[in-house]
């Protein structure tokens, strides 16, 4: 090899190592056409010369990223590197007027669609088959959080006389951990009202608690040739039929089959169903369920109610670790606009860590990123020379995977 062949490749390598900011890096996986197709539709840029649609997501993501605590806060981050914003994505600039307005403005579709997209790239990259209980469809967990809001400032979220709030019904993939539907609403919304806007997949398993006791809702389920598994309320009304063979010593009481002796029950609900009674001796709980779903064992039913409390996880983490509590907007659009953009955000590190295949969790790679986003270091460098053996999640309040 020759002096300037040398001397060539040693420019080369220096322009890689002047690359592009860590930020820039990750916002790569975001696909950006199908982004501009959804914009294109919503007519999201019309009147727009300088700070698009997709400088506004990107704001918001660099936002949930850094752990920005109010839009101000936000701005006064960006505005710091303002000679970096171009080669960041974000735009030539942007200030707290025009961002306020882009939330306010600009149709929460636009990221709510792209989130959906995102969810489907994300459940694909991080599909998993070493679940403990061999079933052929998916599992999901279905429940609700109640996000509290200031009353005097989102007027239009009454809940009770002097509180707001808003919730998030989700539908969360148990097997890869990414939840596959949100339906964001005010607090008020009774919880069963959002099983009617669940995509049900033909084959695949819903797990509910019991505030989701609507037989009229679960009898739809039935009739999608899909399975629920249920947690009842203390005061059902069964007609047992004939009893299975149990095996008490795993902690089954009971496995029944029969209808519902109410009337309005039975009509709503017309087919023969399994009641389980199960003791749990770790809690010292007993729990009733019922499910459509005869051909697994009432020990795996039980296992498959256990893993429900995945959901809970799920709310506890993006509240403690994405800006879902605390809101850069006031209006219905921009809160939907942010709580989106917090999703697409979790999808976005779940999609780095398994493309490039590091072994961290979820928040180890969200922390090593959020003080990382202006390093000009490779992405797959940074995440798996760094040490971070002292930056682990506090466990002190972490709540178990148990039955309820």
């Amino acid at each position: 090899m020759t002096t300037s062949e040398i001397f060539h490749l040693v420019q080369i390598l220096l322009k890689m190592y002047q690359g592009k900011y860590v930020f820039a890096q990750i916002t790569e996986f975001l696909p950006r056409r199908v982004f501009d197709g959804i914009v294109q539709k919503y007519n999201g840029n019309k009147r727009t010369r300088t700070f698009t649609c997709w400088n506004q997501m990107l704001c918001m993501v660099f936002g949930q990223l850094t752990n920005r605590d109010s839009l101000r806060d936000l701005i006064v981050a960006l505005d710091a590197h303002k000679a970096k914003s171009y080669h960041l994505g974000l735009g030539p600039g942007v200030n707290l007027p025009t961002l306020a307005r882009a939330n306010i403005r600009r149709n929460y579709r636009i990221c709510e669609e792209f989130a959906y997209h995102l969810i489907d790239y994300a459940r694909r990259v991080c599909a998993c088959n070493d679940f403990e209980i061999k079933v052929d469809g998916n599992i999901y967990a279905f429940d609700s959080t109640t996000i509290d809001l200031c009353l005097n400032l989102f007027w239009w979220a009454e809940f009770r006389k002097a509180k707001g709030g808003v919730k998030m019904h989700t539908l969360f993939d148990i097997k890869t951990q990414i939840p596959s539907f949100v339906y964001i609403t005010t607090a008020s919304v009774n919880d069963v009202i959002a099983m009617d806007f669940i995509p049900y997949e033909r084959g695949s398993y819903y797990i509910f608690d019991r505030a989701y006791n609507d037989f009229e809702r679960l009898y739809r389920i039935q009739k999608l040739e899909a399975y629920f598994v249920l947690r009842a309320r203390d005061n059902l009304q069964f007609n047992r039929m004939y009893s299975q063979k149990v095996d008490k010593e795993a902690g089954v009481k009971c496995d029944q089959i029969g209808t519902f002796t109410n009337q309005k029950s039975f009509e709503r609900y017309p087919e023969k169903l399994r009641r389980i009674k199960y003791y749990d001796s770790e809690t010292n709980v007993e729990f009733v369920f019922l499910t459509n779903n005869l051909e697994l064992s009432a020990f795996e039913i039980a296992i498959l109610y256990k893993n429900r409390w995945q959901v809970e996880l799920f709310f506890k983490w993006i509240k403690q670790h994405l800006k879902v509590k605390s809101f850069w907007g006031h209006t219905p659009n921009a809160v939907k606009t942010q709580l989106y953009c917090a999703i697409i955000t979790y999808c976005l590190v779940a999609i780095v860590g398994k493309e490039l295949k590091i072994d961290r969790s979820t928040y180890e790679i969200l922390q090593i990123l959020g003080i990382s986003l202006l390093d000009k270091t490779p992405v797959k460098e940074l995440l798996t020379n760094t040490d971070y053996k002292n930056v682990n999640e506090l466990n002190c309040k972490q709540l178990s995977l148990s039955l309820f």
